[in-house]
């Protein structure tokens, strides 16, 4: 891997500051700047696509059974990790 410094003009930095403040979630700017660099090169031709989905969860058909996975998943990934 490749370690680079970059310098921003202030109009960019001001952008980027922006949109990492507009999302639930911001990303460090290592992998925001990362994944706008390969969507740039994709674009261009100078790598390949990538399939779309870094990671994807497909949910069981029954499901779990359990209404409050959403909200208790620490608990039952420690349940889990407690049988196992």
């Amino acid at each position: 891997m490749k370690r680079a410094t970059i310098t921003l003009p202030d109009e960019l930095e001001e952008a980027l500051e922006a949109y990492r403040r507009s999302q639930d979630l911001p990303l460090p700017l290592t992998a925001l700047t990362q994944a706008a660099l390969r969507e740039y090169l994709e674009k261009r031709g100078f790598l390949p696509p990538s399939s779309g989905r870094s990671f994807g969860i497909t949910p069981n058909r029954r499901g779990s059974g359990s209404k409050d996975v959403s909200s208790e998943h620490d608990r039952y990934l420690a349940e889990a990790a407690d049988e196992g």
